[in-house]
């Protein structure tokens, strides 16, 4: 028996082929089956992340400072409108009267209300096209 017939062996090049023909197709089912469950739920939520992007403007060394609400607007999502309120014995808003049907996302914050004065506080951002 020769060498070669004992035992399997496949070519470098054609199993290189099948693994590149194998997650290509794995890469065209995950972007239908993304395109297909964002057709069925609708909309995504931009509320979330715009919330996350709100906080971060507005945050320093983990306490957000309400001098910078004015400017947390310039974070929303181009071809959105939003609405920011800031509630700590307090009340601070910015932006247009949010919709009923706008997506929501509201988060405890810590609030500086002067020198060395902290509060809990929420931050709410309402975000809608």
């Amino acid at each position: 028996m020769s060498r070669s017939s004992a035992r399997g062996a496949t070519e470098p090049l054609a199993a290189l082929v099948a693994v590149f023909a194998v997650s290509a197709g794995l890469a065209l089912y995950a972007g239908v089956l993304d395109d297909a469950l964002a057709a069925t739920s609708g909309e995504r939520n931009v509320a979330a992340p715009t919330a996350d992007a709100v906080e971060r403007h507005l945050t320093t060394a983990g306490v957000v400072d309400p001098e910078r609400l004015n400017g947390s607007l310039s974070v929303v999502p181009t071809g959105y409108e939003a609405n920011v309120t800031l509630r700590a014995e307090r009340r601070w808003s910015v932006g247009p009267t949010p919709p009923a049907d706008a997506s929501r996302n509201h988060r405890t914050v810590s609030v500086a209300l002067g020198p060395a004065t902290v509060r809990s506080g929420t931050l709410r951002v309402c975000v809608w096209r």
